[in-house]
């Protein structure tokens, strides 16, 4: 068994330090904990104005009073608007998510290939250093 080199184990391990520490900037470029903070706030804002939506209108609808400051059917358009707004958002964040996927996926496939081609590669030289040795036993 072939013994392990430790220059070569130690080109391994910084080739990954590099590699992982490249993917955690594309990670935070694409939306890191910055983004969760974002998202709390955002998520936040759209609880809070369409929760004052509907204590509006109940408590309209509780007191009678007859000129609200914002109708009832005015603050349900402005919710079902909110509503609306939150799902376009979250569609965009997914797409952002599935884009992330489809790269990462397409970097293993690219690596995947480069690994076949240096499998072939080897199996080419090693038929080759086979073949060179039987050609010698045989002189």
């Amino acid at each position: 068994m072939e013994e392990l080199d430790p220059i070569k184990l130690k080109a391994e391990l910084d080739q990954f330090k590099k590699e992982k520490e490249k993917i955690r900037q594309l990670m935070g470029q694409i939306g890191g904990k910055d983004a969760e903070k974002q998202d709390r706030w955002v998520n936040r804002f759209f609880i809070v104005a369409i929760a004052a939506l509907a204590t509006n209108d109940f408590v309209n609808h509780l007191l009678h009073i007859e000129h609200p400051l914002i109708p009832p059917l005015f603050s349900l358009e402005i919710a079902v608007l909110l509503v609306s707004i939150k799902i376009i958002w979250m569609m965009h964040k997914s797409s952002k998510v599935e884009h992330f996927q489809f790269w990462i996926l397409n970097s293993i496939e690219y690596r995947l290939n480069d690994v076949a081609k240096q499998l072939r590669h080897l199996e080419k030289t090693v038929d080759k250093y086979h073949q060179d040795n039987d050609k010698k036993r045989s002189d």
